[in-house]
């Protein structure tokens, strides 16, 4: 390699990765170059931020006083807002809000109602209300997933969160 191409790619790596260290710290959150879903290109989350890992939910409702549990939810948008809604007031529990989230995984299965196929607009509908709102803007990122099945055949949907403490 001659002595111009080694310069060359080392000032390409300081030009490309230099300016990471220079960061605040803060979490930064890097839109899609084009806006094509309300979720980040990617989150960055500086040194010494504590992150919590949030174990799966699931559209399970808990047992009333008398022992009863709902009956199950019908249809991916209603099961994920469902699940949206403990995973906030979980996320409440901790100290934390939806806005603290930097990752987001859901896995979905396809709704029977729809001949097996995955309702990802139902999913983004329920999703919209919870992330990239007037109320709350901060977009996670995100990958969404089909399965074949949950812990449950009711489950049409399971969604995993880490956040990160500000």
């Amino acid at each position: 390699m001659t002595k111009a191409l080694r310069i060359l790619s080392i000032g390409t790596v300081v030009a490309t990765f230099g300016g990471v260290a220079a960061r605040t710290e803060e979490i930064v959150r890097y839109p899609l170059p084009t806006p094509i879903a309300p979720i980040s290109l990617g989150v960055e989350v500086p040194a010494g931020k504590a992150l919590v890992f949030l174990s799966g939910a699931v559209p399970f409702s808990f047992p009333d006083k008398d022992g009863k549990t709902a009956p199950p939810l019908i249809g991916t948008q209603a099961q994920a807002k469902f699940t949206l809604e403990r995973i906030r007031q979980s996320l409440e529990a901790l100290h934390l809000t939806l806005a603290d989230v930097v990752f987001l995984r859901a896995y979905l299965v396809g709704d029977p109602a729809s001949g097996g196929k995955l309702d990802f607009n139902g999913f983004n509908a329920a999703y919209k209300q919870f992330f990239g709102t007037a109320e709350q803007p901060a977009l996670p990122a995100r990958t969404v997933v089909e399965v074949a099945g949950l812990a449950s055949p009711e489950f049409l949907v399971e969604i995993e969160v880490i956040a990160a403490r500000r």
